[in-house]
């Protein structure tokens, strides 16, 4: 049989192929509809996160409440993949978990990654610590305490392997987005040093960094590599907060020599592995802070497409960015702040961003971060009302 008679045995499961848009699951479609940039589609409804649920407990939310359900968010569209660490480095084995010392009311802690954080006694989350020392120093530190832990043959790095690749091979024929998290090399390199350590390290120990990132690349391409023999990945997620309230951290300089040569390999590699080659891989990167001067420097240089979470205290305003950048898929732009205030400044905020942003598409309304314990449940429960309002009718 000739090759233009031959038939097309392409199986379209989701992962050889796409699935029909009819067989997809509702959130799957309306979530590539905001990849796809549609204008005036329906938004995608979710939340970043929240640091307010003991407070809210205190306000009558039930302690078993079921946030998705309770909020009228969509049902998840994603399966995400790990392995490779996000605001910490993909690490295998972890560092002991233990206190250090105990100041009255505090504890100094040494956490999972090695970092020595000043928490309240007792408890280590739902707040932002207290970096007091990070691991990586020198040389001899990163040799023997980090490199180490980045082996991609690590004994039992991939012992629950089964287990995730299960649900992410069962996903695809629901056409929901299968997703890498990957620890971007500003946030594997700062939870090593820590952001002013690292900044100086550039300069100070540049042969340490090349190592580090190297090493970081290694495991990357050994941890995708095993997802890519089961899935075709759509996008590849990038924690990466490198910028702070005036821009980024590192000049452009700093960008093309330890960035991103790596990431570009990375992409090679994962894109060259897709058992779909048809597939687009969405890139995307998480910053917080003021991220416009990077938008165009990560598009040309790895072909960003998505954003998020879009600090408004930074300086961020979706609908402006959103009108500079128009190829950008965007999530977050909803000031934490004026949830706080109530209603009418509730109202003025929406009434700006959402019908703007909804006909422009590419865009998915959530909190620029972890809801505040600020944001009463009332004032919570009015801005998801508006949002629905605004967003599906």
């Amino acid at each position: 049989m000739s090759p233009l008679n031959k038939p097309d045995t392409t199986v379209a499961d989701g992962i050889h192929a796409m699935v029909p848009r009819e067989q997809m699951h509702p959130s799957a479609r309306k979530l590539r509809d905001v990849y796809a940039m549609t204008p005036g589609a329906p938004l995608f409804q979710k939340e970043f996160g929240y640091f307010c649920l003991d407070e809210w407990r205190k306000q009558g939310l039930d302690a078993q409440a079921d946030l998705p359900r309770e909020f009228c968010f969509d049902e998840p569209a994603t399966v995400n993949l790990g392995g490779l660490g996000w605001c910490e480095p993909g690490y295998w084995p972890f560092f002991e978990e233990k206190v250090l010392e105990v100041q009255g009311p505090y504890e100094i802690v040494q956490d999972f990654a090695g970092r020595h954080v000043k928490c309240f006694a007792g408890r280590r989350s739902g707040f932002m610590p207290e970096y007091v020392d990070h691991v990586l120093k020198d040389r001899k530190t990163w040799e023997e305490q980090c490199l180490w832990r980045l082996d991609p043959e690590a004994p039992g790095r991939f012992d629950k392997l089964p287990q995730y690749m299960a649900v992410a091979t069962a996903a695809p024929r629901q056409g929901k987005l299968i997703v890498q998290r990957i620890a971007g090399a500003g946030m594997y390199l700062r939870a090593m040093l820590g952001v002013e350590n690292m900044m100086l390290a550039f300069y100070d120990m540049p042969d340490v960094i090349h190592d580090a990132m190297r090493a970081w690349l290694k495991l990357a391409q050994a941890v995708t590599a095993r997802h890519q023999q089961q899935v075709t990945l759509d996008e590849v997620f990038f924690a990466e907060d490198i910028c702070y309230n005036h821009g980024s951290l590192v000049s452009p300089s700093i960008f093309a020599e330890f960035f991103f040569p790596y990431y570009q390999e990375l992409l090679k590699g994962i894109r060259a592995r897709q058992l779909d080659p048809s597939r687009h891989l969405y890139v995307q990167v998480d910053t917080d802070g003021f991220c416009v001067p990077v938008i165009d420097l990560y598009h040309r240089a790895i072909g960003l497409d998505v954003m998020s979470p879009f600090e408004v205290a930074s300086g961020c305003d979706v609908v402006e960015i959103g009108r500079q950048f128009p190829y950008l898929v965007m999530s977050g732009g909803i000031d934490k702040r004026v949830l706080a205030r109530g209603p009418k400044a509730i109202d003025e905020m929406l009434d700006r961003i959402l019908p703007v942003m909804r006909a422009r598409g590419g865009y998915t309304p959530t909190c620029d971060h972890g809801v505040p314990a600020e944001v009463t449940l009332a004032n919570y429960r009015y801005y998801r009302q508006r949002a629905l309002d605004l967003g599906s009718r």
